[in-house]
């Protein structure tokens, strides 16, 4: 174990990951010059334990350990979000994706999005308060103090090293990354609308540009940002074996880029104490636990903005009637540079037209920008500035009630649910996101007739933007105008458990269902995906003691045992019958009118253990033939049993042989009965690390959704469990296991790249490390301090 650590340390210091020359410097020396000063504690697999004396210097820690371990990827981000994504990373054309994604942020920074946000009220609720502002203001300075040590041309990372785009971060850029998270699952969710909006010509045709983002958002069933979601559970005494709360963290987010997350724990002696993880480039910890509370967040159903139909003047499409009077758009030509045919930068010009609901979007053939009518957004996040102070506060509640008036104070979650647990035993399920305020009785006046299914089916609100009756209002209580404000939230506290995994908040807990909410909140009454039903199951069965483990309620081993036990539930409700019904019909037609054999995926799945572990044979051809919607069921979903209904497999539908023939078309040259661990990895270095778990679709909770290459399998990981936490809570602090699936550095020569990849693999973990008792007897810990005079 020494030889193991000196060798660590030899790392650390080839890395530059010791700020050289303050590993000895005395605490009192950086406070007489008034410069920033944070303890490092790396603890294993990389994760830094920060304490510091204020924010500002808190700040600085998370920053500087941050840039050590990911300053590429923050780089970029701040590339991003400042518009210049064609300069440095190329674009194939004024369309690209990037000069798209360029043309909507520089937007926002011609508009002052940002600026205005921290120009407010200084009221912490209205605006950052001075904690939050210090917290961003060291956060920067700490990513450029490692910048300004290391340098760019001696950075370690290859994937930025020497580059023109890695420059000092701004506290401008942090404000920016936070507020491109707000707006994720709004006015970003349909950016290819808002740049591809033009009005239409002099001879009346509308000046159509694909929006194909903004058109995937629009046919989505709910409000769920694309290529995000979440597992989570909230256990109280009735759940738990020490009769203290629990909670299981799992969301399942993207393997690379910006929102990947990252470990630490965050101390200000007597203000702050958070253990858990944030977004790489957020300064303050987002899911984690503090020493009696701990919280997770599930991405809602919940929509974040709403369309207004707008009735344009005759003659002037750029003008449109509010209550008989015109009103006419602004208008604002930004300009971005991107390579033209010859490779030099030549600049894209798009003029982009706002109304005083927000912008005008375009999406063809269901929101057209035409002679008489166009559509704009209200995005209820693009104001919200109330987040990292939402989040702060979190961490400095004790119990799920304190949490509760945080979140009825600050309604700052953009659009996630919460899941709690205190150490008292009581659970808390809430969606207090920020969701536009359409009542029912608004939505029956304002959403006009052929927009009503659309309202009825999805949640998405077009409201008749001619009136100005139909905005959005206020509630009393809410923290701004526009919003539900938390009387009119779902919420629900427990003694025995809550859950959510993307599904509403209908079945938070199947005792107790939340109903009565405007659509716009999500859906009830309606079936729920496999990963909720499995959800729901796997409490049920170990509160009953009948999942094959021992004794009854949850402690950490179980609780992780359950989350990586890998059941596949709709192998469980229908494999049976599918092998009936392929065993019957061996040969099959598929989607592109091809004769498929079918007897070999047939034996395949009649062998299969329904799990997706590293050695289940089969399982891939069970997730494509789900993939390809094969799981078409017989019997009718029942409201009085949801988490059991549907579960009989319709063998008269064609569709589902179509489906199993397809599957064997996509699985051409890969193995039928192959191992998953064999097809499924993600690589590391010159390593191929096998991955467990699978796509919701085929009712997997513990999700990993992979690319398929033809005739190899799933190389790489593209989304899925990253941060895994199970934290038990009781009169002796917390504990339990937690784990950053694909690791804590992007950095390929970091000696945290891989390691806990591997032990993910494994279905290991690494332990609660919060109390000074458990940090200090980590083996592998080191300890250093950075600093440096302050620059304001």
């Amino acid at each position: 174990m020494r030889t193991q650590t000196r060798r660590l340390g030899a790392a650390l210091v080839a890395m530059g990951l010791v700020a050289t020359g303050l590993a000895a410097t005395p605490a009192g020396a950086h406070q007489r010059d008034r410069g920033y000063s944070a303890e490092i504690r790396r603890a294993s697999y990389g994760v830094p334990h920060i304490t510091a004396r204020t924010f500002a210097d808190l700040g600085f820690g998370a920053g500087y350990v941050q840039a050590e371990d990911n300053l590429c990827v923050i780089a970029e981000t701040a590339v991003t979000v400042n518009g210049e994504r064609s300069r440095w990373f190329g674009a194939s054309g004024p369309t690209d994706a990037n000069v798209r994604s360029d043309l909507f942020f520089r937007k926002a920074i011609e508009d002052r999005a940002v600026e205005r946000l921290l120009d407010g009220r200084r009221d912490g609720v209205h605006a950052p308060s001075d904690d939050v502002r210090d917290l961003v203001r060291g956060f920067a300075a700490g990513y450029n103090s490692y910048l300004r040590r290391t340098g760019v041309a001696r950075l370690t990372d290859p994937a930025c090293r020497g580059r023109g785009w890695v420059r000092p971060l701004t506290e401008l850029d942090v404000w920016r990354t936070t507020w491109a998270s707000m707006v994720r699952a709004g006015s970003a969710a349909v950016l290819d609308g808002i740049v591809a909006a033009a009005p239409p010509t002099a001879t009346g045709e509308a000046a159509v540009q694909d929006a194909p983002g903004a058109a995937a958002v629009v046919a989505a069933a709910d409000g769920t940002p694309a290529g995000v979601g979440s597992n989570a559970y909230g256990l109280g005494e009735a759940a738990t074996a020490n009769r203290g709360g629990m909670v299981l963290a799992n969301p399942h987010f993207p393997w690379d880029g910006a929102e990947r997350f990252y470990r630490m724990h965050l101390k200000v002696p007597g203000r702050y104490d958070v253990e858990g993880a944030a977004l790489i480039g957020d300064p303050i910890v987002e899911i984690g636990h503090n020493g009696t509370l701990a919280w997770s967040h599930t991405v809602s159903t919940a929509r974040r903005f709403v369309w207004h139909r707008l009735a344009l003047v005759p003659g002037d499409p750029t003008s449109y009637y509010v209550d008989g009077r015109p009103r006419r758009m602004t208008t604002r030509t930004v300009t971005v540079q991107a390579p033209g045919p010859d490779g030099r930068l030549a600049p894209v010009r798009r003029t982009f037209h706002d109304t005083h609901y927000g912008p005008v979007v375009v999406v063809p053939g269901t929101f057209d920008w035409t002679a008489t009518t166009a559509y704009a957004i209200t995005d209820v996040n693009a104001t919200n500035n109330r987040a990292l102070d939402g989040w702060l506060q979190m961490g400095r509640a004790s119990t799920v009630r304190e949490l509760k008036s945080v979140l009825d104070r600050y309604q700052f979650l953009p659009w996630v649910n919460v899941i709690a647990a205190d150490a008292r035993g009581e659970a808390l399920y809430a969606d207090h996101s920020v969701v536009p305020r359409v009542t029912d009785a608004l939505a029956a006046t304002c959403i006009p007739a052929a927009f009503r299914p659309m309202y009825a089916s999805s949640g998405q609100a077009v409201l008749d933007g001619s009136r100005s009756a139909c905005g959005l209002g206020a509630d009393p209580d809410a923290a701004v105008p526009g919003i539900f404000g938390p009387a009119d939230l779902p919420v629900r506290f427990r003694g025995d458990y809550v859950t959510n995994s993307n599904d509403s908040y209908w079945l938070a807990n199947p005792e107790a269902p939340l109903e009565g909410y405007p659509r716009i909140m999500g859906d009830e009454g309606t079936p729920r995906s496999l990963r909720t039903r499995l959800g729901l199951d796997q409490v049920q069965r170990r509160l009953a003691g009948t999942d094959g483990l021992p004794g009854r309620g949850f402690t950490a081993e179980r609780l992780w045992q359950t989350v990586f036990g890998n059941r596949v539930y709709g192998g469980e409700l229908v494999r049976d019958d599918l092998v009936r019904l392929c065993t019957a019909r061996p040969t099959a037609t598929a989607s592109d009118g091809a004769t498929v054999d079918l007897r070999d995926a047939c034996a395949a799945l009649r062998r299969w253990d329904l799990h997706a572990d590293l050695g289940s044979r089969g399982a891939h051809v069970f997730v494509e033939f789900a993939v390809e919607g094969g799981l078409r069921f017989a019997d009718a979903f029942s409201a009085a049993d949801p988490v059991r209904t549907p579960r009989r497999l319709d063998t008269a539908d064609p569709r589902v042989l179509t489906a199993l023939a397809d599957a064997v078309r996509n699985l051409a040259g890969v193995p039928l009965d192959a191992r998953l661990g064999d097809i499924q990895t993600e690589p590391r270095g010159d390593r191929r690390i096998p991955i467990h778990g699978g796509r919701a679709e085929a009712g997997i909770f513990n999700m990993i959704v992979s690319t398929r290459v033809p005739g190899v399998g799933y190389p790489k990981v593209v989304h899925g469990s990253s941060f895994v936490m199970a934290v038990e809570l009781g009169s002796h602090g917390p504990s339990g296991r937690q784990i950053l699936t694909y690791s804590q550095s992007t950095n390929p020569n970091s000696p945290w790249y891989g390691d806990q990849t591997a032990l993910y693999s494994r279905k290991g973990w690494d332990t609660i490390k919060y109390t000074e008792a458990q940090i200090k007897a980590d083996l592998h810990l080191r300890t250093y301090r950075v600093g440096e005079g302050r620059r304001h």
